[in-house]
């Protein structure tokens, strides 16, 4: 699919690279970490092109975006997403993020509540209790030769420079190690509609988006026979789960749409 327009905006010093598909009420898709908007989202743009004007971005030292020397934060990404929507006047949308994406929506609603209508936050975390046992030690042995292939072949097709690919690896894996939980009062005052998502194999615990639950007050919850976003998008291994994957979208038309 060929977007409508794509291009960069300047946020808050670099230059991110968007695509827009489709027309409608604007959701913006997050991607997750190590990965690119496409990627993350070519099944969601494929089916929901119809019914929403579709924003995707690269973020910060990921895709065809440039890079920064700084560490990565959540709440930088947040800023930079909402700089990018204010030169594409769009003063609200909802969100869909993913993984990393999903925790950057969070922030995005916890700093410019007023720009956001409702938000997917798929297999995303606030917690360090809430990622599976043994998530933290590995991040922390981990090498840039323990990246997931399809990741690096799809940072290295979007970015040919082998620097700026360390610098990403390093960048999401220190921010990983040194994830802050989230104070409960984020969550607790949020006051719109939040769809989570998650598998029941997922890197996030299905406990952590039992309490997500409990604590977002307008939230929905949906555990899936899935891994870690083969609900949106085909598996490590390239597999896509079709009927899986349709399952989902038409969920998340339902509730981007009541």
């Amino acid at each position: 699919m060929e977007p409508i327009l794509k291009g960069f905006k300047n946020a808050n010093g670099i230059n991110l690279y968007y695509e827009i598909y489709g027309e409608g009420k604007p959701l913006v898709l997050i991607h997750g970490g190590g990965s690119s908007g496409f990627f993350d989202f070519e099944e969601t743009v494929k089916r929901l092109s119809d019914n929403f004007q579709l924003i995707l971005i690269d973020l910060q030292n990921h895709g065809r975006s440039e890079h920064r020397d700084i560490l990565e934060t959540f709440d930088q990404d947040a800023k930079d997403i909402v700089a990018v929507l204010d030169q594409l006047n769009i003063d609200k949308a909802m969100f869909f993020g993913f993984s990393n994406g999903a925790t950057t929506a969070l922030k995005i609603v916890h700093h410019f509540p007023e720009r956001v209508e409702k938000i997917i936050f798929a297999s995303g975390n606030t917690s360090r209790n809430g990622l599976i046992d043994g998530f933290f030690e590995n991040m922390l042995a981990s090498t840039v030769k323990d990246m997931p292939e399809y990741l690096k072949s799809n940072f290295q097709k979007l970015n040919p420079d082998l620097d700026k690919f360390y610098n990403m690896f390093e960048k999401d894996s220190q921010r990983m190690v040194h994830f802050k939980d989230f104070e409960d009062d984020i969550l607790e005052n949020i006051n719109i509609p939040v769809f989570l998502i998650a598998g029941d194999r997922d890197v996030v615990k299905a406990e952590h988006f039992v309490e997500l639950n409990r604590k977002i007050p307008n939230s929905r919850l949906m555990i899936l026979p899935a891994t870690h976003g083969n609900y949106i998008m085909a598996d490590e291994n390239g597999k896509t789960n079709t009927e899986l994957i349709d399952f989902t979208t038409n969920q998340i038309k339902f509730f981007l749409t009541s």
